[in-house]
């Protein structure tokens, strides 16, 4: 095949055919490739496989072999196999080389060997479940040969793959697992099966340690189940006290509760241990006991407990001091012995340190390292915590607040600072005002100072408050008798507190004005009616131009402080009292107290200048009632109620000209004040005033017309108008006679009508005025006409009148003639009836109609009646 190949390449370039050949002919050195499957691992022949015989070709012996996936089962050396040696079942690669042979140039050869599976022998194993993780491959008898490592196990008990360590912890009885080799190559798969049997091993629970403050009381735990402190123990184990003196609290085996507060009774605060034992009941697994403690713990109170840090300093003892803090127990009782202790202290280097110190006798002191005090300031050291070495720090301990400022001061520097000029008056304090002390911290000093000039003194001190660079003290009353300027000069200033002092020279001017002359002065106040302004008038005052009084008012031996600022002209001025000083009327007495010079801001003090006067009392407001009057009675503001000389009546509340009296009242609102003997006018009063006038009456459609047949009265003519039952008649429009209801009506007689309100019993000023007319009458059927009369003056018939003629007929004529046709008499209304004499006739003919017949003729005048005829018969 080689020849062939030359052959095929030798019409090719010459060298590369040369390079090709000479390589195929130093192949064959380390000879052919080859391959090996090896499948029967645990056969005794696979341990000593000699690869040189599965390479092909003719290889030259001496090379050396190379495991090229490092298997770990190959000698290099002999270039033998150990199959056994071999943990996974893969295909792996060894190389043979040769080197340094004639005509071969690192020439190498490859065998491929496949590795089959091999699946161990398993045996049966039994564990305890307090193993926990078990390594199945613990489970193949270590006698032979042990399985490669690259199967698959398979839990047969549950149907699922696991990996080689299983947690049997939660076990117990027989599980069976597989172990599969996969098959490779030619190889087929392998299997192997094991039984592990797991005893369950006995639970003595997890530990839950109880810690307790006692202090907090304990009556809630006197009978606690020890049960209480595991937790997943098995049930039916017994409780032991562990501790090096039994607390007597377990009497008999299976006793489980024990009383915490009697413990703490007897043996007081500390560790209390006991531990609950589980026997096994298989040998293969130990008993177990887990052991737990109860720790009861007083709280520790501060409560008045203090802290301090010594020792405050100036700046200019900063790098000698040395530092310590002292803690000293409050009113509770602090045990001696070892402590922790938490704080913290502020400022630039600020840290939070524990340390460890101890208490004797309610006292615990420790150093505090100088580093945090390197600068000028106030470094606070606060105590966070304490608690005892061995404290569990179950218990809340009452700290309260237990800290300490450490000052480091500056020493007073008042340089570029000022006093500025200031002016009082003789007798009085001087404020005197120091500014820009910009390197002075703030803080209470001491001030020496001398004064010179109209009043003199030295090495006196001032103690001053220095804020900001600012700071105040006021020049004592007796430095300041003498007016006129005086100089003021500080010497030297010492911090109260650290008593860090330095010199000092500051000058500022102070100028003394006089006080202002009161010998001369007088008050005057008249009396007032309350609530009106209070006048007082000053007078003596002098030259001065503008001034501030103090003064009080006194009322009932209460003095009221007051002041009051007033320009002076002429030396007199005025002002009101305010209405807060004299709310109430009585007696008054104004004092003045200080007069005070605004030009200067000095004031006398006046002892004996006082004025009393009264402040009258108002009248209550009159007790006055809303007044109803009739217009027809035309009222006037003297009818009104109250009345007298000391009650006015006005128009309005705010009016001051009182009605005159004769003013007639009218509907609307009217106010009534009382005036005292003192001139003091009362609150007006309102009432309201209401003129009632009923409406006059007014005749319905029927009219004034009767019918004089139907002797027609009052009541008549009051039921033919719009208020029947109330409107009363008179015979005049004034001064006319009440008519009654009975009074019969006349002809044309004139009838005033009033209305009358029941309600407010009153009487229309207003009237109607009805003219009656009786003739409203329907004429009947026949009319009754007397057929004679005798007028000889018995009084009975002595005139020829036809009845209600007047009523029926009032137009009417009646005429009267003799036999011989001569008229004797004419008759109509309102005219007498016909007396036997002749009207008609005059001379010889006229006088009494003679005894005989006569005749009438009647004109109705009325419905187009006509007249009628008759005969009447006289007879004296």
């Amino acid at each position: 095949m080689v020849k062939g190949y030359i052959k095929f390449l030798h019409f090719i370039l010459v060298f590369v055919f040369f390079s090709f050949f000479s390589g195929n002919i130093q192949a064959q050195c380390a000879g052919d490739d080859g391959e090996l499957p090896v499948c029967d691992i645990p056969n005794p022949a696979n341990k000593t496989i000699n690869l040189y015989t599965a390479l092909g070709g003719t290889p030259t012996p001496g090379g050396t072999w190379s495991d090229d996936d490092e298997s770990g089962g190959l000698d290099a050396n002999t270039g033998v196999l150990n199959a056994h040696l071999i943990r996974q079942s893969r295909i792996y690669r060894y190389t043979y080389t040769v080197t340094g042979a004639a005509g071969c140039a690192d020439n190498s050869a490859v065998v491929t060997v496949t590795i089959g599976g091999y699946s161990g022998v398993a045996s049966n194993s039994t564990q305890c479940s307090a193993t926990i993780n078990f390594n199945l491959f613990e489970a193949f008898n270590g006698l032979f040969l042990g399985p490669q490592y690259n199967g698959q196990w398979y839990d047969n008990t549950n149907n699922k793959k696991v990996d080689a360590v299983i947690n049997i912890s939660e076990f117990e009885g027989d599980y069976e697992f597989t172990y599969t080799m996969p098959a490779i190559g030619t190889c087929p798969a392998v299997s192997s099966t094991a039984v592990i049997t797991v005893a369950r091993a006995p639970k003595a629970g997890t530990a839950v340690n109880l810690a307790l403050c006692a202090s907090d009381g304990l009556s809630a735990y006197k009978n606690f189940d020890l049960t209480n402190l595991i937790t997943g123990q098995d049930p039916g184990g017994t409780w032991r006290d562990g501790n090096r003196i039994s607390t007597g609290e377990l009497t008999f085996a299976g006793d489980r509760f024990v009383d915490i507060e009697k413990i703490y009774d007897r043996f007081g605060e500390g560790y209390y241990y006991f531990a609950y034992k589980v026997l096994s009941p298989k040998p293969i697994c130990l008993d177990e006991e887990r052991v737990t403690f109860i720790k009861l713990e007083n709280k520790l109170d501060f409560t008045g407990a203090t802290v301090t840090v010594n020792n405050d300093i100036c700046e200019t003892e900063i790098g000698t001091a040395s530092y310590s803090v002292t803690i000293k127990k409050g009113t509770a009782p602090i045990p001696n012995g070892s402590y922790n202790v938490i704080f913290r202290v502020s400022g630039p280097n600020a840290k939070t340190e524990l340390v460890t110190a101890n208490f004797n006798n309610g006292v615990l002191v420790f150093p505090i390292d100088s580093n945090y005090f390197q600068q000028v300031g106030t470094f606070n050291v606060n105590i966070i915590s304490i608690y005892k070495n061995n404290s569990v720090r179950i218990c809340a301990n009452i700290m309260g607040n237990l800290s300490d400022d450490l000052i480091i001061y500056p020493l007073p520097d008042l340089e570029n600072a000022k006093i500025a000029p200031t002016t009082t008056c003789q007798n009085e304090g001087a404020l005197i005002q120091i500014s820009d002390a910009i390197k002075l911290a703030d803080g209470i000093y001491d001030l020496t100072y001398n004064l010179a000039g109209a009043n003199q003194a030295s090495g006196q001190i001032a103690r001053v408050t220095f804020t900001g660079g600012n700071a105040s003290f006021t020049l004592s009353p007796n430095l300041s008798f003498n007016a006129g300027n005086a100089v003021l000069t500080i010497t030297n200033i010492t911090h109260v507190v650290s008593q860090c002092s330095s010199t000092a020279n500051v000058i500022g001017n102070i100028l003394i004005n006089p006080l202002p002359n009161t010998a001369a002065v007088r008050m005057q106040i008249n009396n007032v009616c309350f609530e009106k302004p209070v006048s007082v008038s000053m007078s003596g005052l002098g030259i001065l131009t503008d001034i501030t009084l103090s003064y009080t008012v006194t009322h009932n031996n209460n003095a009221i402080p007051l002041t009051v600022t007033l320009p002076v002209s002429g030396g007199t001025t005025s002002f009101i009292l305010p209405a807060t000083a004299v709310s109430n009327p009585g007696s008054y007495t104004v004092s003045i107290l200080k007069l005070t010079n605004n030009e200067n801001g000095c004031g006398a003090t006046l002892s004996n200048l006082s004025y009393a006067f009264l402040i009258n009392a108002i009248p209550a407001a009159p007790n006055a009632v809303s007044q109803p009057f009739c217009k027809v009675d035309n009222a006037t503001v003297a009818s009104l109620q109250p009345n007298g000389a000391q009650y006015k009546w006005y128009a309005s509340e705010t009016a001051t000209t009182p009605l005159p009296a004769t003013d007639v009242l009218q509907t609307g609102n009217y106010y009534v004040k009382e005036t005292s003997s003192a001139g003091c006018t009362s609150e007006a009063t309102m009432i309201s005033v209401t003129i009632n006038d009923p409406a006059a009456p007014e005749l319905n459609s029927e009219g004034s017309g009767f019918c004089g047949l139907d002797n027609p009265t009052i009541l008549d003519l009051s039921n033919r108008t719009n208020s029947p039952a109330s409107v009363v008649w008179y015979d005049a429009q004034t001064n006319g006679n009440v008519l009654s209801s009975t009074t019969p009506l006349v002809e044309n007689g004139r009838y005033y009508g009033f209305d009358f309100s029941n309600q407010t019993n009153c009487i229309s000023e207003k009237s109607i005025e009805v003219v009656v007319s009786l003739t409203n009458c329907d004429a009947p059927e026949t009319l009754f006409i007397p057929d004679g009369f005798s007028p000889n003056g018995d009084g009975v018939n002595d005139a020829f009148v036809i009845p209600d003629i007047d009523f029926l007929y009032p137009d009417y004529i009646l005429e009267i003639y003799n036999r011989y046709g001569s008229r004797m008499y004419k008759g109509f209304k309102n005219k007498p009836g016909w007396d036997g004499l002749n009207y008609e006739a005059s001379g010889i003919s006229s006088g009494i109609a003679v005894n005989g017949v006569y005749f009438y003729v009647l004109h109705f005048n009325k419905d187009n009646k006509p007249p009628r005829q008759g005969r009447l018969y006289l007879n004296r």
